[in-house]
């Protein structure tokens, strides 16, 4: 660590401090900010060139002046403490608790950044995670070790749906414990009470240790807070042998503090404003979740992100994709019709599904049941719009049958409560009782052994 202080700060530009005459420091290291008044305040080298360090401050730049304002390098990166003490406690987004219980003791601290997991020791996921949710369990079914986003929109329960899946998943073939690691950015005062209720009140929070940062909050916390989350992740999953369930959200948030400090940082911008560098980004936050050869833990992350207009071309949602195993999409239609969770599970894809279902790990016929169900519910869904136009009466004997089926698949198989925890076989026996509604002609993608076994299809 250094002793030198410097005194050239030149510019402070939103949560970014520019230090001129700076010797040799390191990308990402830690700096002691020490204002008139003496108070202190922590920052990170953003970056360093030809003399220059550029600082973004965790916290508020108010009352930071540029002539009585002094900077101190101190020579190590950002970690935090980890212990199993932290489930069940809640923190703020750089790590400090904020439930008036005390910091935590612990005997390691890690770097946030965390360390790439090599291809080569990843294991192939396989193992079902239960959600509870049919949409989910049945259609698209979350594998542990998978990273498996939700797209959202503005006003849309996103929030709702992450504290269901917190509460009610688990690893049903896995003798590991369970855990849940919750990260909110950006969020409301309600929005955290939220949480923070729904946690407590439901017993969930034994289990989890949530990171909360506030909309009133620094944006830069917002950069900070899932690394942190992550790192508390790998501890529990690759020293203490548990299965770690990771969400996230608004990473719509993360994304907009992001492009704050590239403006600040006057970089060139890319698409709509973000920074050009944000797949890469958001690539060393996805790719963190995974399973290793040889450890019992893993980490499964659920990141969840609104899409500004509901556009999913959006640059946030369109990067995400890429990275991700594919996406569960909320549908502003079904919200309407007070259908909740309101899952489309037509642009919604689970890319690992087939490691995790099947024989053994859910049922035989969770294959062909997912698919018969997605086919004949597109099939109902197109013919909506045809019958807007021609008349539910002019449509033949099976197309209003179709159409009358997809109006039930959202009311019994989309639709479910609140409190409500499906198991994967009542989600399956609904599939049937939705299927029974086709004579055995057109259940074309399940086998027949299976309709005998589970179906009751009309002759």
């Amino acid at each position: 660590m250094s002793d030198i202080i410097y005194k050239s700060v030149t510019r402070i530009s939103g949560p970014l401090l520019f230090v001129e005459g700076v010797g040799s420091v390191g990308y990402n290291e830690l700096v002691e900010i020490r204002l008139q008044n003496g108070e202190r305040r922590t920052g990170q080298v953003l970056e360093s060139r030809r003399g220059l360090a550029i600082v973004q401050v965790f916290g508020q730049t108010t009352g930071l002046d540029v002539g009585n304002t002094s900077v101190k390098f101190l020579g190590e990166t950002a970690r935090v403490p980890v212990s199993d003490e932290m489930l069940g406690r809640i923190f703020n987004g750089i790590g400090e608790p904020r439930d008036n219980l005390g910091p935590i003791i612990a005997s390691e601290k890690r770097e946030i950044v965390g360390e790439a997991i090599n291809p080569y020791s990843r294991e192939e996921p396989s193992e079902f995670i239960e959600t509870g949710i049919s949409t989910i369990d049945g259609m698209n079914t979350l594998v542990r070790g998978q990273k498996l986003p939700i797209f959202s929109g503005s006003g849309l329960p996103h929030n709702r749906l992450a504290a269901q899946i917190a509460r009610q998943a688990k690893v049903l073939s896995s003798s590991e414990g369970f855990s849940v690691v919750f990260g909110a950015m950006g969020i409301t005062s309600e929005e955290a009470n939220f949480f923070i209720e729904e946690f407590r009140n439901t017993g969930a929070l034994n289990r989890s240790v949530l990171f909360l940062n506030l909309a009133s909050d620094p944006s830069m916390e917002r950069i900070i807070l899932p690394r942190v989350a992550l790192t508390t992740a790998e501890y529990l999953a690759y020293e203490k042998d548990m299965h770690v369930l990771v969400i996230l959200s608004d990473m719509t948030n993360y994304c907009e503090a992001l492009r704050e400090i590239s403006a600040a940082r006057e970089e060139v911008p890319g698409r709509r404003g973000y920074p050009g560098y944000m797949y890469t980004d958001l690539s060393t936050i996805y790719e963190r979740a995974g399973k290793i050869r040889g450890r019992n833990g893993s980490i499964t992350q659920l990141p969840i992100l609104s899409m500004p207009s509901d556009d999913m071309t959006h640059p946030i949602p369109d990067l995400t994709g890429y990275i991700t195993e594919g996406q569960i999409v909320l549908s502003r239609d079904l919200h309407r019709r007070g259908i909740y969770p309101p899952v489309n599970v037509l642009p919604s894809l689970s890319r690992l599904m087939n490691q995790g279902i099947g024989k053994g790990r859910t049922r035989e016929d969770h294959r062909g049941v997912a698919d018969q169900l997605y086919s004949s519910y597109g099939r109902g869904v197109d013919l909506r719009s045809l019958a807007a136009i021609v008349g539910q009466e002019a449509l033949g004997k099976d197309d209003r049958l179709y159409l009358e089926f997809a109006n039930k698949f959202e009311e019994m198989f989309v639709s479910q409560g609140y409190d409500e925890d499906r198991s994967i076989e009542r989600t399956l026996e609904i599939g049937w009782e939705l299927l029974s509604m086709f004579p055995e002609r057109e259940l074309k993608r399940v086998k027949k052994e299976y309709i005998e076994k589970y179906g009751k299809p009309v002759k």
